[in-house]
């Protein structure tokens, strides 16, 4: 994959916050089709395993777990607080139904949080390894 090299079209490690000595590597302004969907989980090990499910699937490139997270909100007209564990789970468009499917079948709770945010810029290699972790080897 061929990085632009239009001013218009890369960020230098030093908007990125890293060091100026860092070696430039450039984020992608380009179109991409890959997501974020933000997931919640009771506890570490049910996340572990729907996370390990999905990239096994290969529904998922990457889901990181993130724990520590108290979740506040209305459920059956009262106010609940639970400590979960927050997904952020990395794939694409072109599978995204199979994935929230496959979640609906694999969650704990009667209503899940399955929200996809589209990946509007990313690091060219990382959105291309994303497309790449989805497709079957032939």
């Amino acid at each position: 994959m061929t990085i632009p090299q239009s001013s218009s079209h890369r960020y230098p490690a030093r908007h990125l916050g890293l060091p100026a000595t860092a070696p430039l590597r450039y984020v992608a302004s380009m179109p991409t089709d890959s997501l974020v969907v933000l997931c919640t989980l009771p506890d570490r090990e049910q996340a572990t395993r729907l996370a390990r499910a999905l990239v096994e699937e290969r529904l998922a490139a990457c889901a990181n777990l993130v724990p520590g997270l108290t979740s506040v909100y209305r459920w059956q007209g009262a106010i609940q607080q639970d400590e979960e564990v927050l997904l952020l789970v990395k794939t694409t468009q072109a599978v995204y139904t199979r994935l929230e499917q496959r979640i609906r079948a694999l969650h704990p709770y009667e209503l899940p949080e399955i929200i996809a945010v589209p990946i509007q810029t990313g690091q060219a290699d990382y959105l291309k390894w994303i497309q790449e972790s989805l497709t079957i080897a032939p």
